[in-house]
């Protein structure tokens, strides 16, 4: 029974965002909002936190298939768009988080709340979201799920909604 469980929970590690051989800081700096900035950025307002325990993370990566969650150091080397903020989770208020992309395009986030901010997505703790608030299964999002498209270069907002493992096979949003 672990082994099946396993099994189904291992694409949803990868839809965390955490490839195995990840660099932690690695798109930190081009992702950073700078105060007085006028953009390209996105800001992201965080709905439905379980609690406002642990660790914000939020990346950035090209909106297709091929790219969509891939490894960090990959995508950087290729010459691709991946932005990276993590931040502590607010301990009151709206919770919002500011991040710099290239500028107009298309693109597709993921979002960890890692709750026991071990850097690592657990199953069973941590929740997960993504632009364009796809209904989640066991596998990740196709990218066109998550396609955020942005015009301009000012500052874009959109809202992501947390969603949580509920029972043994889904993972949703916190009932309200």
């Amino acid at each position: 029974m672990k082994k099946a469980v396993l099994c189904l929970a291992l694409p949803l590690i990868v839809a965390a965002g955490q490839p195995i051989r990840s660099s932690p800081d690695l798109g930190k700096a081009e992702g950073r909002c700078r105060p007085g900035e006028s953009g390209p950025a996105l800001l992201i307002n965080v709905e439905g936190l379980k609690d406002r325990k642990g660790n914000l993370k939020l990346e950035v990566y090209p909106s297709n298939d091929d790219d969509f969650l891939a490894d960090d150091n990959v995508l950087v080397a290729a010459g691709k768009t991946f932005r990276r903020v993590e931040e502590p989770v607010p301990a009151g208020g709206n919770v919002q988080i500011c991040v710099r992309i290239p500028g107009p395009g298309n693109y597709s986030i993921s979002l960890l709340h890692d709750r026991d901010a071990n850097r690592k997505f657990g199953l069973s703790v941590d929740g997960i979201g993504f632009s364009g608030n796809p209904k989640l299964g066991m596998r990740k999002p196709k990218a066109a799920a998550t396609r955020l498209a942005v015009g301009g270069n000012g500052v874009s907002q959109t809202s992501i909604v947390m969603n949580y493992r509920r029972g043994l096979m889904s993972f949703g949003p916190l009932k309200q």
